[in-house]
């Protein structure tokens, strides 16, 4: 399947951590570490807008990390496998381990001015 897509397995994982490196989508996701939640709900524990919060959802959708279920008038978002939510802890604790090795990484700093994120402070 890979092969006849033209995209390496390395291709695939650059574009799975991508959507992991955007801060919008990874707060999404880690909000919905503990259970499904609506757009509303997201909202106002990300702190994102609403628009922000909606849009994001449609991509993490689309890229099979998130599901929605309808619930009467409200949508539930949830993560799509376990699996997301293991990343995410996984994540945090090689982050506790290697932090200031990364906080201090100036090349990762260039690349976040180059594409437009947040800089460092």
């Amino acid at each position: 399947m890979l092969i006849s897509s033209g995209l390496t397995t390395i291709n695939l994982q650059a574009r799975l951590f991508r959507g992991f490196a955007d801060p919008s989508r990874l707060a999404i996701l880690k909000a919905l570490q503990d259970g499904a939640l609506t757009v509303s709900e997201i909202v106002q524990v990300t702190g994102l807008s609403q628009p922000n919060v909606s849009n994001h959802l449609s991509c993490l959708r689309d890229c099979g990390l998130v599901t929605a279920t309808q619930h009467g008038r409200f949508v539930r978002y949830a993560l799509s496998d376990v699996r997301v939510k293991q990343l995410l802890r996984l994540a945090d604790e090689l982050l506790a381990d290697v932090a200031k090795g990364i906080y201090e990484c100036t090349r990762y700093a260039a690349e976040e001015v180059r594409d437009g994120s947040n800089s460092t402070p």
